[in-house]
């Protein structure tokens, strides 16, 4: 069975226990902590597990010169990229100042940390989880030293190979048994075609003992319920109040409506898995008893004689009969009566 822990205080995932949704906010609050507050609102409103930011220290995750090129983009917040990324980012105090508002309200709040830097920062903001953009699923110092804080971390796993995410694998789990590991394509947003929800199968069978999620960039909802459907114990999907806002991850993102039906289509696709015991339910007995079929007489059979296929035929009787699926059975038998031509032929009639 694929490994189950705890992600957050009081809250199991894997094996039977429900699917983890996380809303990531990631910059989509615009560099304005109200919007934030109003997205971890409504993260919270429609049903999801938890809120995600994306936290950087920007002058550890770019050089300088990255941060000081010219950024011309229609979604730029600021003449070279360093200005854009300084707009988005929130400071330790507005961190924190989040933080407490999420736990006041009752919904769980973490951020992918984007440098070695920000983990340390989201370790002493005591987040209940690292999570691990697929940017830095291949920065191997980053995933030993995060995996050695201890906390539960998922990692999503876009932009690597197969033998890449074995490496990951062995790395994390040398220093932390609790990790899960996201299926995830980063295009904003995703054609179908390039999603590739079969490596969430791959990825079950190789792992057996993490479990497997889903983090998805594609327009909609239904992809990522069928990676529900196919065994994923965490999905994240973008969120956001406008999708034509300013920013380039709007359009793969969910406005409120599409989280809320998201959050009710996977909880209600939970429900229908049920249980792998195929059995008549209790609930089917009223169809059974009405349109259920019985052996019937297909001759009128004097008492005595010996019974064959030919004397059978199945219909809906009155009263029900023996099953169909015992005619076999009935072979070679002798019928103790006298059963007319279209009568039920009863279980206390055979010898």
């Amino acid at each position: 069975m694929p490994l189950q822990f705890e992600l957050c205080p009081g809250r199991m995932i894997g094996c039977s226990h429900p699917c983890f949704i996380i809303a990531e906010i990631g910059q989509n609050h615009q560099g304005d902590i109200e919007i934030a507050k109003k997205m971890i609102k409504m993260a919270k409103d429609c049903g999801a597990d938890c809120a995600k930011f994306q936290k950087s220290e920007l002058e550890y995750k770019f050089s300088k010169r990255a941060l000081e090129r010219p950024y011309n983009s229609k979604h730029s917040w600021g003449k070279t990229y360093g200005d854009h990324k300084r707009h988005l980012e929130f400071s330790h105090d507005q961190y924190r100042e989040l933080k407490k508002y999420a736990d006041d309200i009752g919904i769980f709040l973490t951020a992918s940390g984007m440098d070695e830097m920000a983990v340390e920062f989201l370790h002493d903001l005591d987040v209940p989880f690292f999570k691990v953009a697929s940017c830095d699923a291949n920065n191997f110092p980053y995933l030993e030293k995060t995996a050695k804080k201890g906390r539960p971390m998922v990692i999503s796993t876009g932009m690597q190979s197969m033998e890449t995410i074995r490496h990951v694998y062995r790395t994390v789990k040398e220093q932390n048994q609790k990790f899960t590991l996201l299926q995830c394509s980063s295009a904003y947003p995703l054609d179908p075609e390039d999603v590739n929800l079969s490596v969430i199968r791959k990825y079950q069978e190789e792992f057996l003992d993490v479990p497997i999620g889903y983090s998805g960039h594609e327009k909609g909802i239904y992809i990522t319920v069928a990676a529900v459907v196919m065994g994923a114990k965490v999905v994240e999907r973008h969120v956001t109040l406008d999708k034509t806002w300013k920013g380039n991850d709007h359009e793969a993102s969910l406005e409120p409506s599409e989280l809320a039906e998201l959050v009710r289509a996977i909880r209600l696709v939970e429900t229908a898995m049920g249980s792998p015991i195929k059995q008549m339910l209790p609930c089917e007995k009223t169809c059974h008893d009405k349109l259920g079929k019985s052996v019937i007489a297909k001759v009128a059979i004097p008492k005595g004689t010996v019974l064959n296929l030919d004397m059978f035929a199945v219909k809906v009787g009155e009263p029900k009969g023996i099953s169909p699926e015992l005619m076999q059975q009935l072979l070679g038998k002798k019928i103790k009566v006298d059963v007319k031509e279209d009568d039920s032929i009863m279980a206390d009639m055979i010898e």
